[in-house]
């Protein structure tokens, strides 16, 4: 039995609908059963006979919040955040990102990079994580194998190159048919390999070329390909898309003219041949997640939210990379799921709540009738329960609802003096619910790593920090 102030978003409401479903209690308790699974979630004076002898943990006057979820970060990039080379996208790829993964080419540091991403993780309470990762096979068994050791979610990729003429990408690239054959044997070797079983384990494995610029025509049929014959195992797809739009020269750009194609998605959806002709099969799907999308066609939109793909939203990258602000009205009123992601080290940012409070600021000054105001609510189901959602396990965590896995931070604004004092002294309404929100708020844009206390998954804690 875990004491404190329980936030979360209950249910399954969209984005649009979070605040509805916002669950404050302000003397909590989380009852959590042997099994891992959430017994009980309300007040402590309602909590039900059954229980009342369980092993109380009391947190009080800390928080209770579900665990972050990180949509999209990059594990080779471990050592590389706030990497300075001069440019945008493109251009620090080659100059900073290319030659900070081939360093993973070392097994010690490869290594080294694993535990550090893992401690990371934990010290900021991301409890699940979509990661791209490295393109070498001894850097990736490191990264499953801490992350096992560790007790974490993630679902995690080889990044996939096959194309690029820059030196620096050199070590990065491998053979068309080399491609194929180290993704089949991550997915063989790590792939719900904790458990046997996708729908219980901690670890799956995705299929991640690194962006549509990284590969060629033949390796998107090929992968497309082998997705097909492997969804059936629950593997997910994980690449970026639309993330700059420099005319001419940028991502978006430069992929449309190398492709010949009428929209960049086109290419993971199999229509990469000259005039979006198809060429292979689909890639996208309840688990794909695509990075960015901050410059994406209605039509876009459209077919993500068709066939049930996930956008991991980065303001934090997209800030530092000059990528420009997705569209958050225009995004979420397709009707696509729209989860929070750090990009570390694009972002230069590990936690969830500080991509979550770079959301709000970014949104509230977008022009004219587009800037919108996030609801603490729509900031905290993005980081949480979206992110569930995203990587298509809402039905496990993301939430406090009986029965789900308990996933969740505890959260000691104590640790935090301006958090605290913030907490503590803040103007508040004298209407509850609009209280209610300004707390939520306080705590989701002042909350740093010291504030997170603990961190638990699957009601076991995580004791690695």
């Amino acid at each position: 039995m875990h004491l404190g102030h329980i936030f979360h978003v209950a249910g399954r409401p969209t984005v649009q609908n979070a605040a509805d479903a916002l669950v404050s209690v302000p003397d909590g308790a989380l009852v959590v059963g042997d099994d891992g699974r959430v017994a009980y979630c309300g007040g402590r004076d309602e909590i039900p006979d059954e229980f009342r002898g369980a092993d109380e943990f009391d947190h009080r006057p800390g928080f209770l919040l579900p665990g972050f979820v990180d949509a999209h970060i990059h594990f080779p990039q471990t050592f590389a955040g706030d990497a300075y080379g001069g440019g945008q996208l493109l251009e620090w790829l080659t100059l900073c990102m290319y030659p900070a993964e081939s360093r993973l080419a070392d097994p010690v540091f490869a290594q080294r990079a694993a535990v550090e991403f893992c401690a990371r993780r934990i010290a900021v309470g991301t409890t699940a994580a979509m990661v791209f990762g490295s393109a070498f096979p001894h850097a990736q068994d490191a990264l499953f194998s801490e992350t096992r050791r560790c007790g974490l979610r993630m679902v995690g990729g080889r990044g996939i190159q096959t194309a690029g003429e820059e030196e620096s990408v050199a070590p990065l690239v491998t053979s068309e048919d080399e491609a194929i054959r180290l993704t089949e044997a991550e997915i063989d070797a790590w792939h719900a390999a904790d458990t046997g079983d996708v729908d219980t384990a901690l670890l799956h494995v995705a299929i991640v070329p690194r962006f549509s610029l990284s590969v060629t025509r033949e390796t998107l049929r090929n992968l497309g390909e082998l997705y097909d014959s492997v969804r059936g195992r629950g593997v997910y797809f994980h690449s970026h898309l639309n993330e700059n739009n420099r005319p001419g020269t940028g991502e978006v750009d430069s992929t449309k003219q190398a492709y010949q194609v009428n929209s960049y998605l086109d290419t993971y959806d199999g229509k990469f041949l000259p005039g979006s002709q198809a060429g292979g099969k689909s890639m996208l799907g309840r688990r794909s997640i695509l990075a960015h999308c901050v410059h994406c066609q209605d039509a876009e939109l459209g077919r993500l939210a068709q066939t049930g793909s996930s956008i991991a939203h980065c303001p934090v990258s997209q800030q530092f990379l000059g990528s420009g602000t997705m569209p958050w009205k225009r995004t979420i009123a397709s009707g696509v799921t729209v989860a929070a992601g750090t990009d570390y080290g694009g972002g230069d940012e590990w936690s969830i709540p500080k991509v979550l409070a770079a959301a709000f600021k970014v949104h509230i000054s977008e022009p004219g009738a587009d800037g919108v105001s996030m609801h603490p609510a729509e900031m905290l189901f993005t980081g949480t329960l979206a992110g569930a959602r995203a990587l298509d396990m809402e039905n496990r965590f993301g939430n406090f609802d009986p029965g789900k896995e308990a996933d969740f931070v505890v959260v000691d604004p104590a640790r935090e003096p301006a958090l605290e004092s913030a907490l503590a002294q803040g103007i508040r309404s004298d209407d509850p619910i609009l209280a209610r929100d300004q707390t939520l708020f306080a705590l989701l844009m002042g909350m740093g790593e010291a504030a997170v206390a603990q961190v638990y998954v699957q009601g076991r804690r995580i004791d690695d920090r």
